[in-house]
């Protein structure tokens, strides 16, 4: 099987955060930190260098491919910051309406900065997908 790239690095979060060169992504990434922190009770791991995640699970696909993954997380990229919502969207249709000015994939929220964002609809988010994770997690064991 291949080594996996996405993986835990063990290198320090917060050293990481603060290399990043634009203040106002670097403030944001803390504020986003410091959301998650608070809604897992769990302590962030820095993965493959540029991901933040907080929590991990096992997978495994009926094609034999496994691994580890984090059960909610961000990257502070160049463009925006991506917001790892691994349960989806299906349930917070609602939510998404709420949020403000974002862009949505399969697994993944992107939005330019906080300021675009209502901070209370995005807890929820964030809250709800690690709960729902959570419970899938467990239900792997």
């Amino acid at each position: 099987m291949a080594d996996l790239k996405t993986k835990p690095t063990g290198e320090n979060v917060t050293r990481f955060l603060d290399g990043i060169p634009d203040e106002k992504k670097r403030n944001d990434s803390f504020v986003l930190l410091d959301m998650m922190r608070k809604a897992t009770k769990i302590e962030p791991t820095l993965w493959s260098g540029n991901m933040i995640g907080f929590g991990q699970y096992h997978y495994k696909y009926a094609s034999g491919h496994e691994g580890d993954a984090m059960l909610i997380g961000f990257s502070p990229r160049k463009q925006n910051l991506a917001i790892y919502i691994l349960s989806g969207f299906e349930n917070q249709t609602a939510l998404l309406e709420k949020l403000g000015k974002h862009k949505a994939g399969v697994g993944c929220l992107y939005i330019n900065k906080m300021d675009d964002v209502h901070l209370p609809t995005l807890r929820k988010m964030i809250k709800e997908s690690f709960t729902h994770m959570k419970k899938r997690a467990a239900q792997t064991r």
